[in-house]
C-alpha cells in the first residue's frame, strides 16, 4: 500500500511537471521593444527602466526580448518571427515606419503601448492609428506628474486578474483624450483614473471627466496603457503584476 501512495504521488508530481513545461512551451514567444533616445527625459528614464524590467521577465517567464532604437525596423522582413512589439517612449514618425506596422498588426501582430506611444493630435496625420486607439485624440494632460487612484473595469480578464478593485498608480503624467475611447464598440476599457483623483494637477489641471487609462481594441491584439513617464512607475508590485500579466496575454493569445 505504502508503494502504490508513492508510485501515485511520483505519478501527479510528473503530471504537473509536465503540465507546466507544456505551458512554458506554449507561452514561449519573441518580444521587440522600440524606444528613442532623443526625447522627453522622462520618457527616456521610463524606456530604461522597462527593458531592465522586462528582460528579468523573459528570463523568468521564458520569452525572447530583445530592444531596438532604430523605427526603421517596423518592416515584415523584421517583424516576421515577432509576435509582440513594445513601443516604450515614442512612436513612429515616417510613413514606411507606419505602413511597416499597420501591415503587422493587420495580420495578427501584437501591440503593447506606453504612455506618449498612443500621442495623436491634429498634426500628426496618421488616421488609421487614431482609429486603432477607438478614434481618441490626445486632448491635454495634469501637472505635475502625479499618483493616481484607479479603477479596475474588468476583473474577469486575464490582463487584470491580479489586480484589486481599486489600486494606487505611482507618480505619472495622466493623459485626457476625447472622445472618450470608451464610446467605441470595439474598445475595451480594463482602467479608468477614480473620479475621486479631481481636481488632478497644480499647472495643468485634469478637472473630471471620463478618463480611461488601459484599454484593448477588441479588433486588434493590442493593449494601451497611460502609465510611462519618469522613474517611479515600476515601484508598485501590483502594477508590475499587470505589466507582466498584459504582455503574457499577447505572447500568448493567437
Amino acid at each position: 500500500m505504502i508503494q502504490f501512495k508513492r508510485l501515485a504521488y511520483c505519478g501527479i508530481i510528473l503530471l504537473a511537471l509536465a503540465s507546466t513545461a507544456g505551458y512554458c512551451q506554449q507561452a514561449h514567444f519573441n518580444v521587440l521593444a522600440f524606444y528613442s533616445t532623443d526625447v522627453e527625459k522622462d520618457h527616456v528614464m521610463f524606456a530604461e527602466e522597462a527593458m531592465k524590467f522586462y528582460s528579468k521577465l523573459a528570463k523568468q517567464d521564458g520569452f525572447d526580448f530583445a530592444t531596438t532604437s532604430n523605427w526603421d525596423d517596423l518592416n515584415a522582413t523584421r517583424l516576421k518571427d515577432v509576435q509582440v512589439v513594445l513601443w516604450l517612449d515614442d512612436f513612429p514618425h515616417k510613413p514606411e515606419q507606419r505602413a511597416g506596422f499597420e501591415q503587422y498588426m493587420n495580420h495578427g501582430g501584437g501591440w503593447l503601448g506606453f504612455h506618449i506611444a498612443a500621442y495623436n493630435d491634429e498634426g500628426t496625420h496618421w488616421p488609421w492609428f487614431v482609429n486603432f486607439l477607438g478614434g481618441t485624440v490626445f486632448y491635454g494632460n495634469n501637472w505635475p506628474p502625479l499618483p493616481a487612484l484607479v479603477d479596475v473595469d474588468d476583473k474577469s480578464s486575464p490582463i487584470t486578474r491580479h489586480l484589486p478593485a481599486q489600486f494606487t498608480s505611482p507618480t505619472n503624467e495622466w493623459y485626457n483624450w476625447k472622445p472618450s475611447p470608451r464610446l467605441n464598440k470595439d474598445i475595451k476599457v480594463l482602467l479608468t483614473l477614480d473620479k475621486s483623483n479631481y481636481p488632478l494637477g497644480l499647472k495643468d489641471t485634469l478637472k473630471g471627466g471620463d478618463l480611461p487609462v488601459m484599454w484593448t481594441n477588441t479588433k486588434y491584439r493590442m493593449v494601451y496603457m497611460n502609465m510611462g513617464h519618469g522613474d517611479k512607475i515600476f515601484t508598485s508590485p501590483l502594477q508590475n503584476q499587470l505589466f507582466e500579466d498584459a504582455l503574457l496575454w499577447l505572447g500568448t493569445r493567437h
